[in-house]
């Protein structure tokens, strides 16, 4: 039977991004990262005062990871690229073969090994067409380009288990959450099965319904796993972070106070700082007084500590 669980939420600035997604904690910079996809513009930020860095790009970020070797690898609208310093050049890594007219890379994350994993979102959304790719640069010379999975619309939730012999893999409009078995040498997956259903939308729902929006919970966003194993799933247009067991049962509801939480990620010198990025974008004008924190870097601590970030490896 899950719990309610309380936590005293800070916002780690005042600035709003439209759509805030792909947070990590730096741990050499200690500087929290993340993208505001339709902004399109990577931030990161000192939550010791607060101060705030923006970099603007080319195209929309899906998400982004730090590279061992120094700098970032991001997923834009179109591929994945590759930049040895903040604001500098974007070398590109990967091509892929959809219609950036159509589509654009989502959520996204490097797996214990480093290799780069990241999936895309059909926008239009009436057909199954995202999928789950892998960039592998650890041999040196091309990175090698994989398609891991398939049939699915919104690609989000991206994660591993603290052993890297689970990947969890959700899509956000079928409001449903999967996990595959995980071989650490190949990538390859297996033994696919559902981690978790959620209801799914009320027939009629309107985000600007008040009552309507209190009674839906919610769907699956982006992710993040703790040491014991557990999935902090983000619930978009539900206002909480949803707490499972490695089995997918729901242990506890983490209300916040921003409607759409977007992703949450583990930072701080312990791990024990959960961040959570949200939306603002369209949302409507009665949402401001019950969900302040819109588009805002939420941020509280937690008593079990996070799996830190991978990083990117080249050879």
């Amino acid at each position: 039977m899950s719990t309610t669980l309380h936590l005293n939420w800070q916002a780690i600035s005042p600035e709003r991004s439209k759509l805030g997604e792909s947070p990590f904690w730096h741990p050499h910079e200690q500087m929290l990262y993340w993208v505001d996809i339709p902004g399109r513009e990577l931030l990161r930020c000192n939550v010791f005062t607060g101060h705030i860095e923006h970099w603007a790009l080319p195209s929309e970020p899906g998400c982004v990871a730090p590279a061992r070797a120094g700098g970032l690898v991001l997923a834009l609208r179109d591929g994945v690229y590759r930049a040895r310093d903040w604001g500098g050049a974007l070398q590109r890594l990967a091509g892929f073969s959809h219609d950036p007219r159509t589509t654009r890379f989502n959520d996204g994350r490097c797996d214990p090994q480093g290799r780069f994993w990241a999936g895309t979102i059909y926008e239009p959304r009436d057909r199954r067409l995202g999928e789950l790719f892998s960039v592998d640069a650890r041999e040196g010379g091309k990175p090698t380009l994989a398609l891991r999975a398939i049939n699915n619309v919104v690609s989000n939730g991206l994660a591993w288990s603290p052993d890297g012999r689970t990947l969890y893999w959700a899509d956000t409009q079928d409001h449903r959450i999967d996990a595959w078995t995980f071989d650490p040498t190949s990538g390859a997956l297996r033994r696919h099965r559902l981690f978790a259903q959620l209801p799914p939308k009320p027939e009629g729902f309107r985000s600007d319904d008040m009552a309507a929006a209190a009674a839906y919970g919610g769907r699956p966003d982006g992710a993040a796993v703790d040491v014991e194993g557990n999935y902090w799933s983000a619930q978009f247009e539900g206002g909480r972070l949803l707490k499972f067991s490695p089995a997918g049962e729901l242990l506890a509801e983490v209300p916040l106070p921003a409607r759409c939480p977007t992703m949450p990620c583990f930072g701080g010198d312990d791990g024990r700082t959960l961040y959570v990025t949200t939306a603002s974008n369209g949302r409507p004008a009665a949402e401001a007084e019950r969900w302040p924190d819109n588009g805002r870097v939420l941020a509280a601590r937690v008593d079990v500590p996070g799996l830190p970030v991978n990083f990117f490896a080249e050879g």
